[in-house]
């Protein structure tokens, strides 16, 4: 199975997976689009989440970040006056300046994360969906076109969205890795991450939605949406600043042919669509016990699709 995955609920489902998958049947591709040059370092938020929740090492109260992390060093820069806006705790600095290191000398970025999740004893294959820096670019009434930490920390995603763009992506290629993957892939599973600016960067990356296209094996979403609203961060608002009605129905529509499936909550209306098989389940992954649940189902739901 590959699974594309962005930051905090990506993260959550591919820990449920992982439970159940073992690593030479489950690859977790991650959204790249979030990441960013700040300080001099190289961040990369939701390869860091991901990575960190496989550890077992994730802060459980923010669901990302390092667990019992300080801010000492981020308190320090405050007093010098330096830009502090972003939250760098001091033990997940170190993660940054490895890899900020490993680039300048010109190791792949495939490369770098595959090291630091050997280091940090996660054995599934997580791969940055592209080598490249694509930055997803955001456009806003209020200021007009942000860098994504712009508008997602600095600004608290309160700005009102006109617009995404994905900086290079037509330009740059998914990886070797990736294109391995995705050849032996019995399934595609989008997890509950959100659809325009977790999943869609990716997507964007050179014939990456053709290729995609092209597999003949389930392809399935999972939604974001619970009831109509988001469980964690912007999409249900920023759906809604799209001119689109915030429920798992129009998630669906908006993935369109990618999806001959779809993973829809327990607590949204019944919809159908021609060619998309849907199942519902409790989607509320609250606690590990709900992560590994939810991706069993998912499991049931693949394999008796395949029947």
């Amino acid at each position: 199975m590959v699974l594309f995955v962005g930051g905090v609920g990506g993260a959550k489902l591919a820990y449920g997976m992982a439970q159940l998958l073992p690593p030479e049947r489950l690859t977790v591709i991650v959204n790249i689009g979030d990441d960013f040059w700040h300080l001099g370092l190289r961040i990369c938020p939701d390869s860091d989440t991901v990575m960190y929740t496989l550890a077992g090492m994730v802060d459980p109260v923010n669901g990302w970040g390092l667990a019992e992390d300080s801010t000492r060093m981020l308190d320090s820069l405050r007093r010098l006056g330096g830009e502090s806006w972003f939250r760098l705790g001091d033990l997940d600095v170190a993660t940054h300046l490895h890899r900020s290191h490993l680039l300048r000398t010109g190791v792949r970025q495939t490369e770098i994360t595959a090291g630091l999740c050997r280091s940090l004893r996660v054995n599934h294959p997580l791969l940055p969906v592209s080598d490249g820096e694509i930055p997803t670019i955001v456009d806003t009434a209020e200021f007009g076109e942000l860098a994504f930490q712009e508008y997602f920390v600095r600004h608290r995603w309160q700005p009102t969205l006109r617009g995404l763009r994905f900086q290079n992506a037509q330009q740059s290629a998914i990886t070797p890795e990736v294109e391995a993957a995705l050849a032996s892939a019995d399934a595609i599973v989008f997890a509950p991450s959100n659809p325009w600016l977790s999943i869609a960067p990716m997507l964007a990356v050179g014939d990456l939605r053709d290729r995609l296209l092209s597999l003949d094996v389930p392809r399935i979403a999972v939604t974001p949406i619970l009831g109509g609203q988001a469980v964690k961060g912007p999409a249900a608002k920023l759906m809604g600043e799209l001119g689109l009605t915030v429920s798992a129905e129009a998630v669906a529509d908006y993935y369109g042919q990618l999806l001959n499936g779809f993973i829809d909550d327990v607590r949204n209306p019944l919809f159908k669509r021609d060619g998309l098989r849907i199942s519902q389940f409790d989607t509320l992954m609250t606690d590990d016990t709900a992560r590994v649940r939810l991706s069993r189902d998912i499991l049931n739901a693949l394999e008796s699709w395949m029947e």
